[in-house]
């Protein structure tokens, strides 16, 4: 019943938009680096040192616990463009440490009113960072979660770094895989996140040939730009849907940035836009079509908000960090969240 209701109540929201006399279920979708989500405590094996109370940031109960709220108000957030009240209902993060961090985010009173729950398995990154996937699960139902490696195709053992959460479910009634990524840094040779494009298209061409109806979203910080050979080629993430085949994939990312000239994190004075969501051809509608008798892409948008943006000073207009030249300036991240929506017909 609670599902049903937060349902209709999405319906005005796009019902003209779409078709006045139908009504549809609107989803939110969305992805966000949540820079350095750490708690106080030292994991074994992990160089976490930095975000100790002696280490270099004096991470402490007080800024731990402002960094958490400041979080949870984002996440709760997001989506709220569209659905207000609502908000999304299936979230990607990167940079988060451990389970302990994820438990004490969604005990965040925002994510505890709407009962959020997240998948994470932790990984191998010697920093200690993670990808999860936060859910409400009013809206979806994940069956299956597992961490595909990342494999460095030189053979190296020795650095080993974040895999490829991936976590099947049902949202709206239908199979749904989301693969969230965190790739290799810029301070790493392109060929690093190459091999993240090649190994993540791998893995969905393998999802997909054992279930061909199975909706596919891949997100994350890919630490590349849409037009990137990581993301274009390898993956195959297209600019136009007109050009998505078969095991593509549609990057609604690549004219935010090259012809709106926005962006979610900023260098050097110059925006890049790394943190992506796309999305599989079955979860397009072709252009000028508005056929939602299945889940199909409504919209999308960079989550933009003043709060997150620094309004003075020498990076006025770029995200607003938690921590800058070793100041503490209670801030965020330095990564804005994108969002997606998606709408499906309630018959």
């Amino acid at each position: 019943m609670k599902k049903t209701i937060l349902l209709l109540l999405a319906v005005a929201a796009v019902a003209l938009s779409l078709n006045a006399q139908k009504q549809y279920g609107v989803y939110a979708v969305g992805f966000y680096n949540l820079e350095n989500l750490f708690d106080t405590i030292h994991d074994e094996g992990k160089n976490d040192f930095d975000f100790l109370p002696a280490g270099s940031y004096h991470w402490n109960k007080v800024k731990y616990e402002h960094k958490l709220a400041n979080m949870a108000k984002v996440l709760a957030e997001m989506g709220t463009d569209k659905l207000p009240g609502i908000g999304a209902s299936i979230i990607g993060v990167s940079e988060v440490e451990n389970s302990r961090a994820l438990d004490a985010l969604i005990a965040q009173q925002p994510l505890k009113e709407r009962g959020f729950r997240y998948a994470h398995i932790e990984g191998p990154d010697k920093r200690g960072v993670d990808c999860a996937l936060l859910y409400n699960p009013a809206f979806f139902t994940p069956d299956k979660v597992f961490l595909q490696p990342y494999v460095y195709e030189n053979g190296d053992t020795t650095h080993a770094t974040r895999g490829f959460l991936t976590v099947q479910g049902t949202l709206a009634e239908e199979r749904l895989t989301v693969i969230v990524c965190h790739w290799p840094s810029r301070a790493a040779e392109g060929k690093f996140r190459d091999w993240g494009g090649k190994q993540v298209r791998h893995l969905t061409d393998s999802i997909a040939r054992a279930d061909k109806d199975m909706r596919i979203i891949v997100m994350g910080d890919m630490n590349d730009d849409p037009d990137n050979d990581s993301m274009a080629k390898w993956l195959g993430a297209r600019r136009q849907i007109k050009d998505v085949k078969n095991g593509d994939f549609y990057n609604p990312w690549w004219d935010i940035l090259r012809k709106d000239g926005q962006g979610t994190l900023s260098y050097r004075g110059a925006w890049n836009l790394f943190d992506q969501i796309v999305m599989s051809r079955n979860l397009l509608n072709a252009k000028g079509s508005k056929d939602y008798s299945s889940l199909k892409l409504l919209g999308f948008h960079i989550f933009r908000r003043d709060y997150l943006i620094n309004q003075e000073g020498k990076y006025k207009g770029t995200p607003l960090r938690t921590t800058a030249g070793g100041v503490w300036l209670d801030g965020y991240s330095d990564h804005l969240p994108t969002v997606t929506y998606f709408a499906k017909e309630i018959k």
